[in-house]
């Protein structure tokens, strides 16, 4: 019986070890991964990340984790001479394939990911004056409210359109959905409101080369969602 509790000791003593051990692995190959990915990426800070799954040790032997999260901070991207940030960027990777050195990520079979735009990002990227904020949904699209900053036409210097935001690829477009009646009878107004209204931006620098597929506006800003597969990542 002795003999028996000395074993079972040791048995949870090693259990103890290998936990404490793998967390301590698994600790160190997140801090290792968030620098490749900030190097590769050319992030100005350091991304958090997490591997999930457990054991972690069993993982890295095999080369393949279950899950890695990155929260990769804020971005920006340039448009028509103008500067878009996004706020914040995230992304979670499944069935990740690690490289032969067993530190660098090759790909990942599947991956997620999510931007944040704030309305007072959207503005100053539109520039001009122009004025972004929340307007809801209709027919399925997420839209913003816009006023224009519009100056010396009559009947337009309170003019306030709703726009739509649609996203394909990497590319983020915002477009009024209808000029008022005043301002499309000239000419002049309507090309003025267009050029303040209608903007393009690419989000390149998404982990992965992640596909944009969904934005969803809300009262804090616009949420944009990707994913892609068999997804190649950098370092």
């Amino acid at each position: 019986m002795r003999a028996l509790k000395v074993l079972l000791s040791i048995v949870v003593i090693f259990g103890v070890l290998f936990v404490i051990g793998d967390r301590v692995a698994v600790g160190y190959a997140e801090d290792m991964a968030a620098d490749k990915i900030r190097s590769s990426r050319g992030l100005s800070k350091t991304p958090e990340v997490s591997i999930k799954g457990f054991p972690f040790l069993t993982q890295i032997a095999g080369r393949n984790l279950t899950e890695v999260d990155a929260e990769l901070g804020g971005m920006s991207t340039s448009a028509e001479g103008r500067t878009l940030r996004v706020d914040k960027l995230s992304a979670q990777f499944h069935d990740v394939t690690l490289g032969s050195d067993y530190t660098s990520i090759q790909s990942a079979a599947s991956a997620t990911g999510n931007a944040h735009i704030t309305y007072a990002d959207l503005t100053k990227a539109a520039g001009g004056g122009v004025k972004i904020g929340y307007a809801g949904e209709k027919d399925g699209r997420s839209q913003v409210k816009i006023t224009p900053n519009i100056s010396g036409i009559p009947l337009v210097s309170d003019l306030e359109v709703t726009g739509s935001i649609t996203v394909s690829g990497n590319t983020v477009k915002l477009r009024a959905d209808e000029i008022p009646a005043m301002c499309r009878a000239l000419a002049a107004c309507q090309s003025a409101v267009r050029s303040q209204t209608d903007h393009v931006w690419k989000l390149d620098q998404l982990p992965g080369n992640l596909a944009l597929d969904k934005v969803v506006t809300r009262s804090d800003g616009i949420s944009i969602s990707a994913s892609g597969t068999n997804v190649k990542l950098p370092g």
